[in-house]
């Protein structure tokens, strides 16, 4: 089997169970057998049977229907702030490329202060601070993140400036809008892909991490962090399925996602060491 052959055999199956969970989290009210939120106290703890395959927690909510709605919360919030950092990292990143000098100094300074700062430690400070919330997690997962965005597009349009057919623009009087958006962006845009499909499964753990130390999505609202730290920790002994279930999800989710932008980066033939983490 030749390696080509390999990357597409191994994209397609990523592409598989990457469809497969955002399938199910957006036919959630179709899929789902029961109500996630609705409590039967007589039913719970039990373990996996014909009635409930992932069995109950111990609210004698069905974990089936939990785990497939939980999915809604991590995916939503995970890809809307890796979109947010994106923009933001690809503006200041852009600025400080493109302009050069004392604004170029200005940005990279402050981006030098942010990425020596422990980004789960903030995370975490943030989130503690700031009212609890969707808004507040996805504030801090920007603030922690847009560092890594914006380094690797400075350093990508300082490589594009510099060509010759840029120059060639500028000589014949075109704008720097009409540049950066017609030349510069258009060739940045592999990398730009790359991490962010990459960032997007580091930002799954990161709000999975925030759930599990009660900061994240709080209940009763479904969310496979909020499950593992809730009755799970407290009762994986006796019922372990409690515990394997949204962190089987959690484990798919962001290998599927990393090894997609790994085959991605490889398929467009793109340098590993122009989209690593900075």
């Amino acid at each position: 089997m030749t390696r080509r052959r390999k990357q597409k055999i191994q994209l397609a199956a990523v592409c598989f169970i990457l469809a497969a969970i955002v399938l199910m989290t957006i036919f959630a009210p179709w899929l789902a057998p029961y109500d996630p939120l609705e409590v039967h106290m007589e039913l719970r703890l039990l373990p996996p049977c014909w009635a409930h395959p992932l069995g109950t927690d111990a609210l004698g909510r069905d974990v089936l229907s939990r785990v497939i709605y939980g999915g809604r919360a991590s995916l939503l919030l995970a890809v809307v702030a890796t979109a947010c950092s994106m923009c933001m990292g690809l503006a200041v990143g852009v600025a400080a490329g493109y302009c050069g000098g004392v604004v170029d100094g200005a940005i990279t300074a402050v981006s030098n202060i942010f990425q020596g700062l422990p980004g789960m430690v903030l995370m975490i400070a943030l989130v503690g601070v700031m009212e609890r919330g969707n808004k507040s997690i996805i504030l801090a997962l920007v603030i922690t993140s847009w560092v890594g965005f914006s380094r690797l597009v400075r350093g990508e349009v300082l490589k594009v400036k510099s060509e010759l057919y840029v120059e060639s623009m500028r000589c014949l009087g075109a704008g720097h809008l009409r540049i950066i958006l017609r030349h510069v962006l258009p060739n940045i845009r592999t990398n730009i892909i790359i991490l962010f499909t990459t960032r997007i499964g580091r930002v799954v753990l990161s709000v999975a991490g925030l759930s599990y130390l009660g900061l994240g999505i709080q209940p009763p609202t479904p969310d496979w962090g909020e499950m593992v730290s809730g009755t799970a920790r407290r009762y994986f002994r006796s019922a372990p399925h409690l515990l394997w279930a949204p962190g089987i999800c959690i484990i798919l989710l962001t290998l599927s996602v990393n090894l997609l932008g790994d085959l991605l980066r490889d398929r467009m033939d793109v340098k590993q060491d122009s989209v690593k983490e900075l």
